[in-house]
């Protein structure tokens, strides 16, 4: 059958039935295939009622029980689990390409000044656009590291929500330069105040280790350990940060972390590239989650963590995008390629972990690291139904003998036909069901101009366009230290 066609058979089928995912009443969805942590089953559907998974099963079996409901076949189309970002910055979405070409520690030149800009119409378009970009890669899930905006934390939380994804939000519990170290007051109304939300799962953020001070990383750690939140820290990031820690501390920043007792399965460490054989032991041991960066490796300079050793060792780790691009597909196919280019091709591993150890942190490793393993990341019965039908006719996909290993090197985020989240359809075909995509993308143009043009950032090399028009690049790439000249130049 043309694959349009039936997209729009799917479209009436599924489309029309929505008011069905927002009631009691469940639905039997049939695709052809069902992707559980096994692989994928044939013959399979799942039945979905008040935003989760109620049953999952062989086909047969399900109609026997649940012999009243229609199914809704979805001819062409594997069913999985949403892809989880384990490390975002929801409100940086303004200039996520300035940060193309740029070396490490990018956050003092570029992040702080350009969300020091928004206001609160801005950051919210720019929190909604970074989700509507997430939802188009596959993404059910975002973890939102804090944002620097001096606006309120739920003006991201309404984005996310308005949007229809899934967020663990981070509240930013920096205060190394307050004269009286402590959680912040607002630490415990934060998590009172997502308290039962269906979509917003409430979380504490510190920027760096050297962020905070030592009694606010305990109290923060052992608030997040008790309330069943995560505690979300950027570490062993770049050779800068590990350099200052063992200046001030003698220690490296993870060692550090564990010395004043904040390691635990509460801490999500962002990044970790640069770790020795200890610094995997303590992860291991301790329970530590990890997000795992890798087009953010490739992208701002950093190492590449070494994320087959963890896989090995245990260690508890998701993938992140950090803000990088919303593709879920090519998250995964890039974590698998870092690690083969970074450590695979000096030891002659020509695995590199597989195609489903990639899906796996992609999905149900990324919930895991979030805290939220009980409560999305699998097709399982109990489960928020967070996922997605993808097209398994086209080119790419239909030859397919090894399913696992084909989304990860040759799935794309155009092949997702349907988004899912807590049972609702989000997006169809890249485009929200429910609001304007389109105009929120036109107003983020306008509300990008303004906030990067009057933002003090500085890069270290001009965009590739100013440099050729120019003339002025230098031989090593470096440009002038005009950075309020050169984010005009990027605006325009």
């Amino acid at each position: 059958m043309n694959n349009q066609l039936t997209r729009d058979a799917l479209s009436r089928d599924v489309l029309t039935r929505d008011a069905l995912t927002r009631s009691d009443r469940p639905i039997l969805l049939v695709p052809d295939a069902v992707l559980l942590p096994e692989g994928p089953a044939e013959g399979h559907a799942v039945v979905v009622a008040e935003g989760s998974f109620l049953r999952v099963g062989p086909l047969a079996e399900l109609t026997r029980t649940h012999p009243h409901l229609d199914a809704i076949r979805l001819p062409g189309h594997v069913l999985m689990p949403g892809f989880v970002d384990a490390h975002h910055h929801l409100t940086q979405s303004f200039g996520a390409a300035l940060a193309f070409g740029e070396p490490s520690e990018i956050f003092r030149r570029v992040w702080v000044p350009l969300e020091g800009a928004l206001d609160e119409e801005s950051a919210y378009v720019a929190a909604k656009l970074a989700a509507f970009e997430a939802l188009r890669g596959g993404f059910t899930t975002v973890a939102d590291a804090g944002t620097r905006a001096d606006v309120d934390v739920d003006v991201v939380a309404s984005a996310a929500r308005d949007a229809g994804i899934r967020c663990v939000l981070g509240l930013v519990c920096n205060d190394a330069e307050n004269e009286t170290p402590s959680v912040p007051d607002s630490a415990e109304k934060h998590l009172a105040r997502y308290d039962g939300d269906p979509l917003i799962h409430p979380s504490f953020a510190v920027s760096i280790p050297e962020a905070a001070t030592e009694e606010t990383l305990r109290l923060t750690a052992r608030l997040a350990a008790e309330s069943g939140a995560v505690l979300q820290i950027h570490v062993n990031e770049h050779l800068a940060g590990v350099e200052r820690s063992l200046v001030r501390h003698g220690l490296r920043p993870l060692e550090h972390l564990h010395r004043i007792g904040v390691l635990g399965p509460h801490l999500l460490a962002a990044h970790a590239t640069l770790l020795t054989p200890r610094e995997l032991t303590l992860l291991a041991e301790t329970g530590t989650a990890v997000s795992y960066n890798p087009v953010a490796s490739a992208w701002k300079g950093n190492a590449v963590a070494p994320a087959t050793a963890m896989a090995e060792r245990g260690v508890r780790f998701g993938l992140g995008t950090d803000g990088t691009r919303g593709d879920g597909f090519r998250l995964a196919e890039a974590a698998e390629f870092a690690q083969r280019l970074a450590y695979g091709l000096a030891t002659g591993d020509s695995s590199c972990g597989a195609g489903w150890t990639w899906l796996e942190h992609a999905t149900r490793g990324g919930a895991d690291a979030l805290g939220l393993g009980a409560r999305t990341g699998t097709i399982a019965e109990g489960l928020a139904a967070d996922f997605l039908l993808v097209d398994v006719t086209t080119p790419e996909l239909a030859l397919s003998w090894d399913l696992p290993w084909e989304l990860v090197r040759r799935g794309n985020r155009d092949q997702i036909t349907a988004v899912f989240v807590a049972g609702r359809p989000r997006l169809w075909c890249g485009e929200p069901v429910d609001w304007d995509g389109a105009a929120l993308v036109r107003r983020a143009v306008e509300l990008a101009r303004t906030a990067v043009g009057g933002a003090a950032i500085t890069r270290v090399h001009p965009t590739s366009t100013a440099a050729r028009a120019d003339g002025t690049a230098r031989a090593d790439g470096t440009a002038r230290a005009d950075g309020t000249a050169r984010a005009e130049r990027t605006a325009r």
